[in-house]
């Protein structure tokens, strides 16, 4: 069955999504022999995938405007996801749906990048409801 291999961050200020990044969850950025590219690690072990830095195409979204539809939308296990919407947002990051419970696997909740791309943060626990 096929998985996801890698992702794509598309935005207009690298140095200020780098920042937020790997001040939220420590990862690395690399620049890659093509221009305006740069390769994210987002850690050395265990089960996760890779990407990329992309320059975004037109403007950013307003990150106040209402969610967009999305085609696909990264979520990252976290272990506390009341303190990592705290520090998210204290990065310049912005809410996009509050914490929810998802039944039986854990607590979700969507934030927007400094560019305003939407990721999700989840932390598992068997008993949300």
């Amino acid at each position: 069955m096929p998985r996801p291999v890698h992702f794509e961050i598309h935005a207009a200020d690298f140095e200020r999504v780098k920042a937020f990044y790997s001040a939220l969850f420590g990862w690395r950025f690399t620049k890659l022999p093509q221009p305006g590219i740069e390769f994210i690690v987002t850690g050395a072990d265990g089960p996760g995938i890779d990407g990329a830095l992309i320059p975004r195409i037109g403007p950013n979204p307003d990150p106040q405007e209402p969610t967009p539809v999305v085609g696909y939308i990264c979520t990252h296990e976290v272990d506390d996801v009341d303190a990592t919407v705290a520090k998210a947002l204290s990065l310049g990051g912005v809410q996009a749906l509050p914490k929810m419970a998802i039944p039986g696997v854990g607590w979700l909740a969507y934030m927007k990048d400094t560019e305003s791309n939407i990721f999700g943060l989840m932390q598992p626990d068997t008993a949300a409801a």
